[in-house]
């Protein structure tokens, strides 16, 4: 690639995640305004979905930050921040619900949740050092060792890939909760769709700059092959 290309390449991996990011934060700061009609707390929303489905045995619990709500599969525990487990916002109702799919999952042993959960371990090896391996294997001019980080930054991309029909299967999984449920009515379900859709985006994101990150990495190794 000319220095232009990269100059282009680089801005595209910096402006998808940072739009991706824009749009979650806008839609979020906007539905977060607007109470649910059912005046339900995220922590009761959760709380709801979870026994209509039988799972009693999940907890709740309430963690500190914005946004930083996950359901913890290990532990069996829904982790809510602290503005969505006490607001009754159409929002905080949408990602309560979604944090609760993957508990569905979970219980339904979901084959993409199974499978994002088995590659944690290779992924994170992946993430942390085939960066290292790969400039390594670059600037020593040595292809295996470019080939094992490349090897691992793919584990970390498939990672990724994975990712997305688990988010978009929890996503589904919440807004037929919540309809059903009768926990939003109307046009709150467009609202709650709006909030679900801009956080999908960026694990969409996410996964497109790792794929792009990965053909980067394969054009570099096939150039020191080249040299060789």
């Amino acid at each position: 690639m000319g220095f232009g290309v990269y100059i282009i390449y680089f801005l595209i991996l910096m402006a998808v995640p940072i739009w991706a990011q824009s749009r979650v934060k806008k839609a979020y700061a906007k539905y977060s305004e607007v109470a649910n009609s059912t005046g339900l707390t995220g922590a009761q929303v959760a709380r709801r979905i979870l026994d209509e489905n039988g799972l009693y045995n999940i907890d709740i619990q309430e963690v500190g930050g914005t946004l930083s709500d996950h359901y913890d599969p290990r532990g069996k525990v829904v982790r809510l921040s602290s503005g969505i487990y006490h607001g009754d916002s159409i929002a905080g109702t949408a990602v309560a619900a979604h944090e609760v799919g993957h508990a569905i999952q979970d219980a339904n042993d979901y084959s993409p949740l199974r499978i994002r959960h088995a590659m944690v371990p290779v992924a994170n090896i992946g993430s942390n050092f085939s960066y290292i391996l790969i400039l390594a294997g670059f600037f020593l001019h040595m292809a295996n060792l470019t080939l094992i980080g490349v090897i691992f930054f793919a584990a970390a991309v498939l990672f990724q890939l994975v990712t997305l029909p688990v988010e978009f299967n929890a996503s589904s999984r919440a807004l037929d909760q919540i309809v059903n449920l009768g926990i939003v009515q109307n046009n709150e379900e467009k609202r709650a769709r709006k909030v679900l859709n801009a956080a999908a985006l960026t694990y969409v994101a996410a996964a497109l700059v790792a794929v792009m990150e990965l053909l980067r990495f394969v054009l570099m190794f096939v150039g020191i092959n080249n040299d060789d």
